[in-house]
């Protein structure tokens, strides 16, 4: 009888107090929808500041706007931490035209972050064709010499997921041109990462060997990619070739910051959760869903805590990274200075997906058994808010380096929808105009109450 009225009470004990999480998320998402600032914070990131590429004064800019807001919320500790990043610029707007004999018919292209640039003459030459690395090195030297090589390999569109659908073209762009250059390629242009057809390019950095020779490589939009592909069939190859021209140049590396503000733990003030998105953005728009968002819902947590009164028995951190596009230094410094300072990191959380509809989370390298226990804990919980996806998969870029120091951290990835992210990811139209106001204020109240979650009952499933 006893062994029955004690189970009894541990029902009611654990129905007691999901009872108030449920209840505790519901004011979360209350105090988002309804006073949220993550929107507006937005609007000025991207039309008071503009873009934001490591080294440039719009990045200066935004560290200075960003500890300054976070001071506004009156945390309890914000502060900068400095790092140094590359300063690559991008110069004069690029040319890039196909040569059909007499004709010449201009093509959307921009050049690839850290690329160098052409002679200033820019390059003409024949152009070969290929759809993956292992093909350019079927070809090899006698083939690619002297020769631009085009990568055309598009995205699959058989991934729902589309960020698979990335992660499957991606090395085109990131390794696409030394591997060119080791075959004596004089230039290389990719196809734009995304399954949209339309006439705007898409950046992003490439790597180079540091060994090797770097060539100038440029993305084109995937409407010139398909017109070149398609003439370069139907014509011999000497007929066709393609000019291109770019004046980028990496300068010295900047001094610049990751920016922090904290909400100090009243119990473990020396365990704490991260919560970020990176601050940089690529320089041909404003940075918007890439990663303006993700900064903007990661200060709206730590903001929402402060409004509803919450006081963590941990202490939560909400990082803006500097140079996650082309270098990743702030994540990095960010887990160097983690693992001096001996801090207990329980768990990181990654906003860098976009502003749209929240979808759940992903947890890297957890088992299969975390995830079976997580779900039957939490999957319910998110469920009102159709964002109850709490699945494996990746944590993020700036987050990473934690892993390497702090071996114990969650690394978790918000997850919000696909479907749309490519289309305007590195592009121009990456703009304050394409996020929608309530699935940004959504995404931030998701987080809000995963972190909560976290703090409350810990990751020990």
């Amino acid at each position: 009888m006893k062994k029955i009225l004690l189970l009894f009470t541990l029902a009611l004990s654990i129905t007691g107090v999901q009872a108030q999480d449920s209840l505790m998320l519901r004011k979360l998402y209350d105090e988002a929808l309804v006073n949220g600032k993550c929107y507006e914070n937005l609007r000025y990131l991207c039309k008071s500041i503009g873009p934001r590429l490591s080294g440039s004064a719009g990045a200066q800019k935004a560290v200075e706007w960003s500890k300054m807001l976070m001071d506004s919320y009156g945390f309890d500790k914000v502060y900068l931490q400095e790092v140094m990043v590359p300063h690559w610029v991008r110069g004069k707007k690029e040319e890039g035209y196909i040569i059909d004999g007499n004709n010449k018919i201009p093509v959307a292209i921009t050049a690839l972050g850290m690329s160098v640039a052409t002679p200033k003459e820019g390059i003409t030459a024949n152009v070969i064709e290929v759809k993956s690395l292992k093909e350019l090195d079927s070809l090899g030297e006698d083939v690619i010499k002297g020769k631009i090589v085009f990568f055309n390999r598009p995205f699959d569109p058989r991934f729902i997921e589309t960020g698979q659908a990335y992660g499957t073209a991606g090395d085109q762009r990131f390794m696409g041109p030394p591997a060119a250059a080791k075959y004596g390629a004089v230039g290389v242009i990719v196809r734009s990462l995304t399954e949209s057809i339309d006439n705007y390019p898409h950046t992003g950095t490439t790597a180079y060997d540091a060994a090797g020779k770097n060539i100038p490589a440029a993305a084109i939009s995937t409407i010139a990619a398909n017109t070149l592909s398609s003439m370069l069939k139907l014509r011999k190859l000497p007929l066709i070739k393609f000019y291109f021209k770019q004046n980028c140049q990496l300068l010295p590396d900047a001094k610049s910051y990751n920016v922090v503000g904290e909400i100090t733990g009243t119990q473990n003030p020396n365990k704490f959760i991260t919560v970020g998105g990176h601050l940089d953005s690529w320089d041909l728009a404003e940075g918007a869903h890439d990663d303006g968002t993700g900064v903007m819902q990661s200060v709206e947590v730590l903001r929402i805590f402060k409004a509803i009164g919450y006081r963590p028995k941990n202490s939560i951190r909400a990082v803006f990274f500097m140079n996650e596009e082309n270098g990743h230094k702030g994540g990095t410094k960010y887990a160097e200075l983690a693992a001096q300072n001996k801090e207990e990191h329980i768990a990181a959380i990654e906003t860098d997906e976009g502003g749209f509809t929240p979808r759940g989370f992903s947890f890297q390298g957890v088992s299969g058994s975390f995830l079976k226990e997580l779900n039957k804990s939490w999957k319910h919980l998110f469920e009102p808010y159709e964002a109850d996806r709490l699945v494996a998969g990746g944590g993020g870029t700036d987050i990473g380096p934690l892993k390497e120091t702090i071996p114990s951290v969650v690394l978790i990835g918000y997850r919000p929808d696909s479907q749309r992210y490519f289309d305007i990811h590195h592009t121009p139209n990456d703009v304050f105009e394409n996020v929608n106001k309530r699935e940004l204020e959504l995404g931030a109240a998701t987080i809000a109450g995963l972190v909560y979650l976290i703090d409350q009952h810990n990751l020990s499933f």
